[in-house]
């Protein structure tokens, strides 16, 4: 998805669509691309594969390589000092997560997590473990540990800055996940931004981003924002944000 007018030059982003590594494909989220199409930015959603037909790591993997093939392919054509932006929601949010702390993932597609500008997680697992739940023991029961299926295992300093955003009333993904996620991250040295909406569920965050339902929460302001303030885009708009020390 691409702006109508654009130069070319600024961060990619590419999104990674939730529903439990079961279900999802990318014709479901053209609101996505389009919202931040129209905002300015290049989107790619790419497709993974998904449970029974693969289980963890693979989609990990497919998540990586088409992650790379945008850094090769958009990002350093347009704009060669330009960066990767991960965005996610729910279980795609895990993947996000994943790909920017645990390095071998990209490592293994030629690409370096330095190579990613940011991360922006919407309602993302990120501490819960798979291996406890008989929805998502069979997906993860290939994990040597549990714990190298948690974003949280992976918080070390030097990590690409993280904006967190978790609904209030999200009673699917608890928002501690992204809590914990964020304070692991502060207490590492890096970046990371946690915030919670109001009134708003695991749903409801996602739904935000298409133009119908904006209204619910400010969920691509908070997202463009952070973006801008990571990267040498214009800054477009500032929102206030609650932010670790």
């Amino acid at each position: 998805y691409r702006p109508a007018q654009t130069d070319g030059a600024g961060p990619i982003l590419v999104f990674f669509y939730g529903g439990s590594w079961r279900s999802g494909d990318r014709d479901l989220y053209r609101f996505v691309g389009q919202t931040f199409a129209s905002k300015g930015f290049t989107v790619v959603i790419p497709d993974y594969r998904l449970y029974p037909e693969v289980r963890f790591p693979t989609f990990l993997r497919d998540s990586a390589q088409a992650v790379a093939w945008v850094s090769r392919h958009l990002a350093n054509e347009s704009a060669p000092a330009s960066k990767v932006v991960l965005v996610g929601h729910s279980a795609g949010a895990h993947i996000a997560a994943l790909l920017a702390l645990d390095e071998r993932y990209l490592g293994e597609s030629g690409l370096s997590t330095n190579e990613i500008g940011a991360v922006i997680g919407l309602a993302g697992p990120y501490a819960f473990d798979p291996l406890g739940y008989r929805s998502t023991k069979p997906i993860f029961q290939t994990a040597e540990n549990s714990r190298l299926a948690r974003p949280v295992t992976f918080a070390r300093p030097g990590a690409p800055p993280m904006l967190l955003l978790h609904g209030e009333d999200d009673r699917t993904v608890l928002p501690r996940n992204s809590e914990e996620l964020a304070r692991l991250l502060s207490e590492k040295g890096s970046s990371a931004t946690y915030q919670t909406l109001e009134g708003i569920g695991h749903i409801e965050i996602l739904l935000a981003l298409a133009a119908p339902f904006q209204h619910l929460a400010p969920v691509a302001d908070l997202t463009i924002a952070f973006i801008d303030e990571q990267t040498d885009r214009r800054l477009v708009r500032r929102a206030s944000h609650h932010r670790y020390p």
